[in-house]
């Protein structure tokens, strides 16, 4: 019996030399990672700004619209006419006969007075909505980086906090083995410890996974390879919010990038419809031109006008002025539609971010620090024999789960602000907590 003993106790101690060992090499893991470079958000925010595809392919949108600004203005291109005319069939007679001349014509269309402006102011919105699709496609970008950003460094704090952790469970472990070296306990109360030591290093390589993924997806929105390193993130700076709900809408009517491409949107639908009732109203062509003859034949010279009559305007002219207006119809409902998404996004991510700050403080103020002296106590107890092992790492686990949904709250608060920053257009007024 006493030989079996000495085997299992053999054994034990290799088990708990086996997780010190990975204790340490977690330890010199997290010592080089704390040597990396910090990872800051602006920094990331600056190059995404410059480089992110999607980006860039909207700014060149923008500058493309706006070259169509001064053709839409220019009036169509003049018409040079040249040719020649004969008389009879058998010889050239240019010089003999009077009808024999050659013909220069030059002829310009002049659009309806108020067609150019028009069709200028059409090009000038389109260039409008454009840019403030682009500015909407910024805030998205700076949003996703910040969402990204927090998510990295959660997957950080929560490695951090099982490492630290798994430091509690080698105490709970070495007072097993104790208990179990001296016939207090059996040896299940050992490996029961060191099992669940052992998922908390399962759990962290989960994160580590997790994090690469992450890494992956910031790379690509800030438009680097995907296997570019990145440091370690800066713990984000706790702001307090300040702005209320109903400021909080009135900031997005008036900044929002969506609900400013569709204002847009909506003087562009109505200079279109201005337009297509102006094509009621003809277009003018001037000409002139010259018939040059030889000899005694003096040269002649002709001025014309040549107007369009829109006689099929049933089913031309005033089916262009119907699909203008319904899509000035579409573009409002569109805006309507987008004020209506916006303020449900601003109640739902106010109300993510109050409930996240209600949370972290319970946890911070009550359940982590009474989950902590709950498990100073019972592994005090635990050592005498008062406690049982199983109680031990019940409050162990709920002390990591507090600690882990304290800093998981704290991301989504700042997720929700980076949203409403989104949603409203701009920077969120906070200040620092002292």
């Amino acid at each position: 019996m006493n030989r079996e003993s000495c085997i299992v106790n053999h054994a034990s101690c290799i088990m708990h030399r086996a997780s010190l060992l990975l204790i340490a090499v977690c330890c010199l893991l997290s010592a080089s990672s704390a040597f990396a470079d910090d990872l800051m958000l602006q920094d990331l925010i600056d190059d995404a700004l410059k480089n992110n595809h999607d980006l860039i392919v909207s700014g060149f949108k923008v500058s493309t619209s706006e070259y169509r600004i001064p053709q839409a203005q220019s009036l169509p291109d003049p018409m040079f006419m040249v040719g020649y005319q004969n008389e009879g069939w058998d010889r050239y007679t240019y010089g003999e006969m009077e009808g024999a001349q050659w013909m220069f014509s030059a002829s310009q269309m002049f659009p309806f007075p108020g067609k150019r402006l028009l069709k200028g102011e059409m090009a000038v919105r389109d260039a409008e909505g454009l840019k403030a699709l682009y500015e909407s496609k910024k805030v998205e970008v700076i949003e996703k980086v910040k969402e990204l950003y927090y998510d990295l460094f959660l997957t950080y704090k929560d490695i951090d906090l099982i490492r630290d952790k798994t430091n509690l469970f080698s105490r709970m472990e070495d007072a097993a083995l104790a208990r179990y070296s001296s016939g207090m306990a059996p040896q299940q109360e050992v490996l029961m410890t060191q099992t669940e030591k052992y998922m908390l290093i399962e759990r962290e390589e989960m994160i580590k996974q997790r994090q690469q993924a992450i890494e992956a997806m910031l790379n690509t929105t800030v438009g680097r390879d995907v296997n570019s390193p990145l440091g370690r993130p800066v713990e984000p700076v706790y702001m307090s919010y300040t702005r209320g709900m109903d400021e909080l809408l009135n900031i997005a009517y008036e900044k929002s990038p969506e609900v400013i491409s569709g204002e847009k949107m909506v003087a562009g639908a109505e200079a279109k419809v201005r337009m297509a009732e102006k094509e009621y109203y003809p277009d003018f062509t001037l000409a002139a031109s010259l018939f040059k003859r030889r000899g005694e034949f003096e040269d002649m010279w002709s001025l014309t006008t040549t107007v369009n009559i829109p006689i099929f305007y049933r089913t031309k002219q005033r089916m262009a002025v119907l699909e203008a207006k319904s899509s000035l119809s579409e573009v409002h409902h569109e805006l309507d539609a987008t004020k209506i998404m916006l303020s449900s996004g601003i109640r739902e991510n106010y109300s993510m971010l109050r409930t996240a700050e209600k949370l972290m403080e319970l946890y911070k103020s009550g359940l982590m620090p009474k989950a902590y002296q709950d498990f100073e106590s019972a592994i005090a107890g635990y050592t005498t024999g008062r406690i049982e092992a199983i109680t031990v790492i019940t409050r162990l686990k709920a002390l990591i789960d507090y600690e882990l949904l304290y800093w998981s709250q704290f991301v989504e608060r700042e997720k929700a602000i980076a949203r409403l920053e989104a949603l409203t257009g701009g920077s969120s007024q906070g200040e620092k907590e002292k």
